[in-house]
């Protein structure tokens, strides 16, 4: 793993999961070590209303902590109900915290690639509806990251389960001083809260 981002894990090791969070994050355990169990591929599809920053963040954070915890077979992707393009502040945010971010293409919806580790293959993200072609079609895990998306997308085509472990917005403070300070607060609790996931995968 990046030196930089080892050390930001010192602090995501550290962060509190409450009683209440790991009760809505238990079924996503028990979906991937049922595939763990039967050595089937693990696909997870991070949605949210605009594909450009918590399902972004998510989709980041769960592909790194399968590899952290070694955890064969996983293939993280998000998705949202319609395209936008990755909020640039995530990619900021991500970069503070240890990742190596390159972007690959320069349009209104930029493509980046995100390295958590020299010698893994990147992270492909940009924004996307969740049934696009980049996507998995069956045999998917849909992981539900905000309310909006929850509500407005009654059935997720394709999954095989359907996870609703939602996050405020950190748009929210978008142009405000604390805007650097909310982002990388959402980041470290999308962080945890994967990391609890993950350690949990016998």
């Amino acid at each position: 793993m990046l030196e930089k981002l080892s050390k930001t894990f010192e602090s995501i090791a550290g962060i509190y999961v409450s009683k209440e969070r790991k009760e809505i994050l238990n079924p996503l355990i028990v979906y991937i070590q049922d595939k763990v169990n039967c050595n089937e591929e693990i696909r997870l599809n991070f949605i949210c209303t605009h594909n450009s920053r918590r399902s972004h963040l998510s989709q980041i954070w769960a592909q790194t902590m399968a590899f952290h915890f070694g955890i064969k077979n996983v293939f993280c992707y998000s998705g949202g109900t319609e395209a936008t393009a990755m909020f640039p502040k995530v990619a900021e945010t991500l970069t503070n915290q240890g990742f190596q971010i390159q972007k690959i293409s320069e349009e209104q919806n930029p493509v980046y690639a995100v390295k958590f580790d020299e010698n893994q293959h990147p992270v492909i993200c940009f924004s996307k509806a969740y049934f696009d072609d980049f996507n998995p079609k069956i045999h998917f895990g849909a992981i539900m990251t905000c309310n909006n998306a929850d509500k407005g997308c009654p059935m997720v085509f394709g999954a095989e389960a359907r996870f609703p472990i939602k996050y405020d917005d950190p748009k929210a403070f978008d142009g405000t001083v604390l805007m650097n300070e909310k982002y990388a607060e959402r980041s470290l609790q999308i962080a945890s809260e994967m990391y609890f996931v993950f350690s949990q995968i016998k």
